[in-house]
């Protein structure tokens, strides 16, 4: 195994493929550890080639409600009640810790993605 820098969507291809043959490597063997540094190389490279926009939270809860066919009454447990969900999704008011907290557990959204509102 030769550990070797990502320059080209080529090595990224390739890179790929040699995560899925390691995937299962035991824990603690030599090919885990290859696995673990080739994720750092492909997370370097994924950072520097292929930029996400920024996301609104708010447009994302909104996304996700929208994927899972949820109502405002659905999540309305999440964020304190209905009138605290139709002031959060008309950007009346932010989201609170307590709120990206279940939100990100009921709706499976990463809380890094609804924190900053």
């Amino acid at each position: 195994m030769t550990i070797k820098a990502i320059k080209s969507e080529q090595d990224y291809q390739e890179a790929m493929k040699t995560v899925e043959a390691l995937w299962s490597s035991p824990e603690g063997s030599s090919e885990a550890d290859y696995l673990e540094v080739l994720a750092i190389l492909i997370e370097d490279y994924e950072k520097k080639h292929f930029s996400l926009p920024d996301l609104d939270p708010i447009d994302l809860v909104k996304y996700q409600m929208e994927e899972l066919g949820l109502s405002k009454s659905d999540v309305a447990p999440f964020f304190g009640g209905t009138n605290r969900v139709s002031e959060v999704l008309s950007g009346k008011r932010n989201l609170t810790l307590k709120m990206i907290r279940e939100i990100s557990r009921n709706l499976n959204i990463p809380p890094n993605l609804l924190i900053g509102t």
